[in-house]
């Protein structure tokens, strides 16, 4: 596969050859979601973006090791150092655990990625699940003289570190303008200077989620756990770090300083970020009542558009903008996106019944091939690939019509490369494949609750009903296997 690429390096600003630290791995660190609410659909397209990076990876032989976080623990309201945990506050308005406001939006978000088709990351791990890592690393930033502690609470000392390491590279502020633009500290603040950062905070009496520390009994900076996780699962240097155009400043900021106080080298090789996505020439906020969410698009059930969109007709919408550029979401933009996306479907479903010739192809089949790698493999450019992807469309019409010759060679691989970059790369499903898939997750459902009442059974000492679950599964030609680590099946 096609390994020429260029990809725009926001730490440099400018397109750079992928060069990853090991010939054929990669390593790619995602900022996740804050599970305190339904995910929206501008958090949606930064993980989207990102399968595809993660997809077009995959595709040209690379290894990859993709970690994508979820922040269930230690985000302020408005980024701030003081102020209640969001899924805390969110605990306390509906009276239940602040891990069951976890569960439920992590489910939640889950569900919708994959109704997006997204592929998992390689690793998912929590900010509540490496608390340990992230009193050790504050441990670490302090020995080096870079945080200081007050009344239990520790924070990263911005000005001395800029002193010997220049903070603000990623954003391009300098330590003066955020001086100047900063506002004075009043006198409740334990920070020394407006600009530093908490790496751990005392929690009050009322602060639920608290964990132990040399410190005090508190939680950690919202900053912290992506640097203390990115570095345990993918080393102190790394090649890609992603996430929402928003988290540049100051949250990436924070996790270069952080990083190159302990380490003292860049973390990140290559720093990649997916712009926003508007509704209807506005910025998206449930406040203004400009908002929806993934299910209320697709079930039709909301006041901003008319009918219902698919999620395949969602995400091709989102790919058809480069992950760089802002997408505005308007039903305009979707209904002309659906009307692509089904063109495409049946340019592709044409094929196999595409009339064969003898004589060459009309279409020069290499030279399209290598457009569409070209446009990829330039900072991961789908609009162009989809463009591509339509010129195919345009001769699977033609020799449809009798206008133009395939022969059976170039037909077989056009089939092929169609299914490649529409299916593998550019992560979509044709409706008929979407049907199967929602039909074999609910075969495993199905299974799975059949597994569950077969263990109660057994546990219960009913044996009938375990025999009785275990003999239907098998005259369909399932298979139950009991082992010391519980029950699995297998469809022969």
């Amino acid at each position: 596969m096609e390994r020429e690429l260029v990809v725009y390096n926001s730490l440099s600003g400018k397109k750079e050859p992928f060069v990853p630290l090991l010939q054929d791995h990669v390593g790619m660190y995602v900022c996740g979601p804050t599970v305190y609410s339904n995910v929206h659909l501008g958090n949606c397209r930064t993980f989207i973006s990102f399968d595809l990076i993660f997809r077009y990876l995959q595709h040209i032989g690379y290894k990859v090791r993709y970690v994508r976080n979820i922040t269930d623990a230690g985000h302020l309201e408005n980024d701030a150092d003081e102020g209640e945990d969001r899924i805390a506050k969110k605990a306390r308005l509906e009276s239940i655990e602040p891990m069951e406001v976890v569960q439920r939006y992590t489910v939640d978000f889950r569900e919708t990625m994959a109704k997006f088709n997204a592929l998992p990351p390689s690793i998912e791990p929590t900010a509540t699940g490496h608390i340990v890592e992230q009193i050790e690393l504050i441990k670490q930033i302090l020995e080096q003289g870079y945080a200081y502690e007050v009344n239990g609470s520790v924070y990263f000392d911005v000005l001395r570190f800029n002193k010997d390491i220049p903070y603000g590279k990623l954003s391009g502020r300098n330590i003066e303008e955020l001086i100047h633009n900063s506002r004075a500290l009043d006198g409740q603040s334990d920070k020394r200077n407006p600009q530093d950062f908490a790496l751990w905070k005392k929690a009050e009496p009322q602060h639920i989620m608290r964990w132990p520390s040399p410190w005090s009994d508190g939680f950690p900076g919202w900053h912290l756990e992506c640097t203390a996780m990115s570095t345990k699962y993918l080393g102190t240097q790394f090649d890609i770090h992603g996430g929402g155009m928003d988290l540049k400043f100051p949250h990436h900021e924070c996790e270069i300083a952080q990083a190159e106080s302990v380490y003292k080298k860049s973390p990140v090789n290559y720093w990649l970020h997916a712009n926003m996505l508007t509704l209807n020439g506005k910025k998206m906020a449930k406040s203004t009542g400009n908002n929806i969410l993934p299910n209320e698009m697709f079930s039709g059930k909301n006041e901003i558009f008319h009918k219902s969109f698919s999620p395949m007709v969602a995400r091709f919408f989102m790919l058809q903008a480069h992950y760089r550029s802002i997408v505005d979401l308007s039903e305009t933009a979707l209904v002309a996106s659906e009307k692509g996306f089904y063109r495409l479907v049946e340019g592709i479903q044409k094929i196999e019944q595409l009339e064969i010739s003898e004589s060459t192809s009309e279409f020069d089949l290499k030279s399209w091939q290598n457009k569409c790698y070209a446009a990829m493999n330039d900072d991961f450019n789908s609009p162009v690939l989809i463009a591509h992807l339509f010129d195919a469309v345009k001769f699977i019409n033609a020799v449809d019509n009798g206008l133009q010759t395939v022969n059976s060679t170039d037909r077989d691989q056009l089939l092929k490369l169609m299914h490649g970059f529409f299916n593998d790369v550019l992560g979509l499903l044709t409706p008929e494949m979407n049907e199967k898939r929602q039909e074999s997750s609910q075969l495993e459902g199905s299974l799975q609750l059949l597994m569950e009442l077969r263990d109660k059974a057994r546990a219960n000492k009913d044996f009938e009903t375990s025999d009785l679950i275990r003999d239907g599964l098998q005259k369909i030609k399932i298979q139950i296997n009991d082992t010391a680590a519980g029950t699995t099946f297998k469809i022969n």
